[in-house]
């Protein structure tokens, strides 16, 4: 099982925080593309920011079962 965490708009946008994937390991770049398929809405996740157990990942990287992914969407401000 892997454990995707979205935040900010992700989280508003799919209604939940968490969201759990039975897979014994995914590329991050297929992680999105199960998110997009579940939740359309979350068009924004392809500019955001990956991170596997705290630490920024590229699309290529596996996440393994018990690994936390997380999407951080761009942030703007001033």
């Amino acid at each position: 099982m892997i454990k995707v965490l979205l935040f900010a708009e992700l989280e508003e946008k799919a209604g939940q925080r968490e969201v759990e994937i039975s897979a014994e390991e995914m590329k991050i770049s297929d992680i999105r593309i199960y998110l997009l398929n579940k939740f359309p809405q979350l068009t924004v996740i392809n500019t955001a920011m990956p991170a596997i157990n705290e630490e920024y990942a590229e699309d290529e990287v596996k996440a393994k079962a018990g690994d936390n992914v997380a999407f951080i969407p761009p942030v703007s401000g001033g």
